[in-house]
């Protein structure tokens, strides 16, 4: 059942209404598209809000925020990684080492030598009172 419009504007807001608003009014303060002073008078007063209806005119004449834009990550890197490999193992075999094999064999061993190093400084050549052997 769906309650009639006039009693929307009745419904009390929530905590999570106001907080809502207020990140609306952060962005737009960010954005440049108000003031610090107009951001914090808005939302101070969505912080006073006791109803739904008086929080909507505080961000009913601010653009709708811009979708975020996210670096690919390192999950687009690892899956063309593995995609890399699996084409070169799979390759097929003419007795002679394709720049690719030599080049992931290049990657894994200075990953390797990289690895090995970081434990063996840990072990052996760590700060005093940090753990390892040390000379005194």
């Amino acid at each position: 059942m769906t309650t009639p419009p006039d009693q929307d504007r009745q419904l009390r807001a929530s905590d999570d209404d106001r907080a809502a608003t207020v990140r609306v009014l952060q962005d737009a303060v960010v954005r440049g598209l108000l003031t610090p002073d107009e951001g914090s008078e808005r939302m101070a007063a969505a912080w006073a809000a006791v109803h739904v209806r008086e929080l909507a005119p505080l961000t009913s004449d601010l653009p709708p925020a811009r979708p975020v834009r996210r670096a690919p990550g390192w999950g687009v890197l690892a899956t063309m990684a593995g995609e890399q490999l699996r084409s070169s193992l799979h390759a097929v075999r003419s007795g002679r080492l394709s720049p690719a094999r030599v080049a992931v064999a290049l990657a894994v061993v200075l990953l390797l030598v990289v690895l090995v190093g970081a434990v063996v400084g840990e072990l052996f050549f760590d700060g005093p009172g940090h753990g390892g052997f040390h000379h005194r």
